[in-house]
This record gives C-alpha cells, sequence and structure tokens, in this order.
C-alpha cells in the first residue's frame, strides 16, 4: 500500500520501556511517567504512554539497550489518545552528542534486524 509519508528518517518497530520526565518552560520537571516506544527513528520516536503529554513540552528520555542507558530530550510533536485509552506521543529529538548518536544508531540496528527476521 503506497504512503504519502514524507519522514526524512525511516521509522523502526520497537517495544522498549522508556522513562520520561517532562519540564517546564523554567526546565522543572512537571510530570513524570514510564512508557514504551512503538517506534524509532534517528529523528524522533512514537512513544505510548497512559496520559497525554502537551504538545512542546520538552521531555527527557532514558531508553534501555540491553544493560545500557542512555538520556535524550526531545520536543512534543503532538499527542493523540487510542480509542482503548492509551496515548501515542510523537517526539522530535534535539541536538544529540556523537555518543548519543551512535547508541541511538545501535538501537535501531539492532531492531532493525529484528523487523528483518520476523
Amino acid at each position: 500500500m503506497p504512503t504519502s509519508e514524507s519522514r526524512k528518517k525511516p521509522r523502526i518497530g520497537s517495544h522498549n520501556l522508556v522513562s520520561y520526565v517532562c519540564m517546564d518552560e523554567d526546565n522543572h520537571a512537571v510530570k513524570q511517567g514510564i512508557g514504551r516506544t512503538l517506534n524509532i527513528s534517528e529523528g524522533g520516536i512514537l512513544l505510548e504512554t497512559h496520559s497525554p503529554i502537551e504538545a512542546g513540552r520538552i521531555v527527557s528520555l532514558t531508553i534501555g539497550m540491553e544493560d545500557d542507558l542512555m538520556d535524550f530530550r526531545g520536543k512534543i510533536a503532538h499527542s493523540k489518545e487510542r480509542d482503548d485509552g492509551r496515548v501515542e506521543n510523537g517526539i522530535e529529538f534535539m541536538t544529540m552528542n556523537a555518543e548519543e548518536m551512535q547508541f541511538l544508531q545501535q538501537f535501531i540496528t539492532i531492531f532493525k534486524g529484528e523487523e528483518e527476521g520476523s
């Protein structure tokens, strides 16, 4: 089925737990929780949560891969409640350093391999 999606980076399906903290304009934590990734790319993730996160909020994310944890910062692009009551939050990653980018690329490679193997 053709798609009109215009993403710069392809999204890879992944289902990992992610810890998140939402920040206000003064960089103070206003909300925190656990969600799970639905898909991921070098540009961002789709995060499933139990409650919506306000569009435009900055979030600090901790993503785990095997025995390693890495922190990322992102901005909520959209938040959409599904019929089952869960919420899909589109998050665009903010500037990353070389270590964060390498971690993310390894994470994507692992899940891309799992997708292709299924």
